[in-house]
C-alpha cells in the first residue's frame, strides 16, 4: 500500500542512506513496542515538496528573512491578515495538492495493524488524513479548515478559495517562492488590492483553524494528547527537530514515565541527549524498512 511515487527531495537536506545496524536498532525498538506514541514534524512532509522551517540550507529560515505570521498581529492588523491571506490564496492550490509520502503511509499501516496507540502529528497539512490516519490529533491544527474568531462557524479552506476568487476576478499575482504553511512570496504591491472576506454569518474575521506562532494550543488537546501518552509505553519522534514547546513538553512527559523514546530527524534535536536511540535519516526512506 506504500506509493512507488518518486520523493520531492528539493526541500529534504543531504543524509547518507540509513545505515543496517540503525535499522535493525529501530526495527527491534518497534518490535519491542506494544502501544507506540508516534509525534511527527515538518521533516515528514518534506518528502512530500513541503519546505520545513528549521532544516539546515533547506528550511525557510535558511533560504530566506521571512518570518510564519505571529496570532496577535494576525488578530490586530487589517493589513496583515490582506498580506496573509493574498499569500495563502495564490499558494493554497499547490499546497492542498500535495499528497503523502511512504513515511505517512507507513504510520497508516502501523495504526491498521495495531502497531501504533495514537500519532500526534505538529503539522498542519493533512498528509496523515489524506494518508487514512484515524487514531490522531493535529496538535497546531491544520489548514484545510477556517473558522471565524467572532461566532466560531466553520468552513473548508476549499469553499473559502471560491469567497476569494469571486471577490478578486481581476486580482492576479505571481509568486517568488513557496513557504512552508502553504502561503507564498508576494510584494506589498501585490497585495495591496487583495480584498478578503468577512464571515458570512456574523461579518467576523476569519482565520485558519491553527495555532499561529505566538499562540497556545488549547488545554483540552494538551490534556487528551498526555492521555493518549499516558496509555503508550514508547515514543517516536519522526521529523522533528522538537524545537517548539507544544511538542516537546510530550518528550518530557515521556521521560518522565522513563518510556523509551526514538527519534528520527535529519539534523540535530532537543531529545538528542536522553533519546535512547537517534537515528539521521530521511523518514520516508526509513521508515517503510521496518515490518
Amino acid at each position: 500500500s506504500v506509493s512507488r511515487a518518486s520523493p520531492n527531495l528539493t526541500f529534504v537536506p543531504a543524509c547518507l542512506p540509513p545505515d543496517p545496524v540503525e535499522v535493525e536498532e529501530l526495527q527491534r525498538f518497534v518490535s519491542n513496542s506494544k502501544r507506540l506514541f508516534v509525534m511527527t514534524g515538518a521533516g515528514i512532509s518534506t518528502e512530500s515538496g513541503i519546505p520545513d522551517y528549521r532544516s539546515e540550507g533547506v528550511g525557510l529560515y535558511a533560504r530566506t528573512n521571512r518570518r510564519p505570521v505571529q496570532h496577535a498581529e494576525f488578530v490586530r492588523n487589517a493589513s496583515a491578515r490582506q498580506r496573509y491571506w493574498a499569500r495563502n490564496f495564490v499558494g493554497w492550490p499547490q499546497f492542498s495538492s500535495h499528497q503523502p509520502n511512504k513515511a505517512h503511509l507507513v504510520l497508516r499501516d502501523w495504526e491498521k495493524l495495531g502497531k501504533l496507540h495514537w500519532l500526534v502529528t505538529q503539522n498542519v497539512d493533512a498528509l496523515h488524513t489524506k494518508a487514512g490516519s484515524q487514531r490522531m490529533t493535529e496538535l497546531h491544527g491544520c489548514t484545510h479548515r477556517v473558522f471565524c474568531l467572532a461566532c466560531g462557524d466553520r468552513i473548508l479552506r476549499s469553499e473559502l478559495q471560491e469567497h476569494f476568487e469571486a471577490l478578486n476576478p481581476a486580482w492576479k499575482a505571481e509568486a517568488f517562492g513557496v513557504a512552508p504553511d502553504g502561503d507564498v512570496f508576494l510584494t506589498d504591491e501585490q497585495v495591496r488590492n487583495f480584498q478578503v472576506p468577512a464571515c458570512r454569518k456574523c461579518g467576523g474575521i476569519l482565520k485558519p483553524d491553527v495555532t499561529f506562532f505566538g499562540d497556545t494550543v488549547s488545554q483540552e488537546k494538551v490534556h487528551f494528547v498526555h492521555q493518549r501518552l499516558a496509555e503508550s509505553d514508547s515514543m517516536l519522534v519522526a521529523g522533528s527537530s522538537m524545537q517548539v514547546y507544544s511538542g516537546y513538553r510530550f518528550a518530557l512527559a515521556a521521560r518522565e514515565k522513563k518510556l523509551p523514546i526514538a527519534v528520527l530527524n535529519i539534523g540535530p534535536t532537543r531529545l538528542d541527549h536522553f533519546a535512547s536511540l537517534k537515528l539521521n535519516s530521511r523518514c520516508g526512506e526509513l521508515l517503510p524498512l521496518i515490518v
